[in-house]
């Protein structure tokens, strides 16, 4: 397990985790300037999940900590911006509720999973989820007009499309584990 944590995919994900302090604290300051550094911090955050997962096949170096602590980052990122953004009015709590909680519910299913030797890997469907919500949350964070965009109106639009394709993917989640627990 020791030399699971020495692979420079597994680096990139932990550089994805110290963003979520940053994130937050910029997210503290609502105005176009911190705005804008808090949309490029998340989106290169959001990024280096592309990268680490590309550096981890290429070099076969595909962890089971990897694995686990990959999509772990991906969750904390997008819900510290997801919470952050509810008292600025940018999104609407429920949403941020049904998003967390879908999280919260898959997390926990790889943990039932794990404890019988079994790890539960993103799907397609939780990539494309990611994507969505990365589209929605910079957007959502930049909120002010940008090159001529409504950055919150594509925000909105992007963020209903992720909770469709969250509530999805968390389906599917489900029944790849209860197809686990038959077998």
């Amino acid at each position: 397990m020791a030399k699971d944590i020495y692979t420079l995919a597994n680096h990139i994900t932990f550089l994805r985790l110290a963003a979520i302090p940053l994130l937050v604290i910029l997210l503290l300051f609502p105005q176009k300037v911190p705005s804008f550094l808090a949309a490029l911090v998340f989106l290169l955050a959001s990024l280096t999940d592309l990268l680490d997962g590309f550096l981890a096949r290429r070099k076969k170096q595909v962890t089971t900590l990897g694995k686990l602590l990959d999509p772990l980052a991906d969750k904390l990122l997008v819900s510290a911006a997801l919470i952050m953004l509810i008292p600025l009015g940018r999104v609407p709590a429920w949403m941020v509720f049904l998003i967390i909680g879908r999280e919260i519910a898959i997390t926990g299913l790889r943990g039932i999973l794990l404890r019988q030797g079994i790890v539960l890997s993103a799907s397609k469907w939780g990539k494309w989820k990611f994507t969505l919500q990365t589209i929605a949350l910079t957007c959502l964070i930049l909120h002010y007009p940008f090159l001529g965009l409504n950055c919150h109106l594509i925000g909105m639009i992007a963020l209903w499309s992720a909770l469709i394709l969250t509530l999805w993917s968390g389906y599917r989640y489900f029944t790849q584990f209860f197809s686990y627990l038959q077998k």
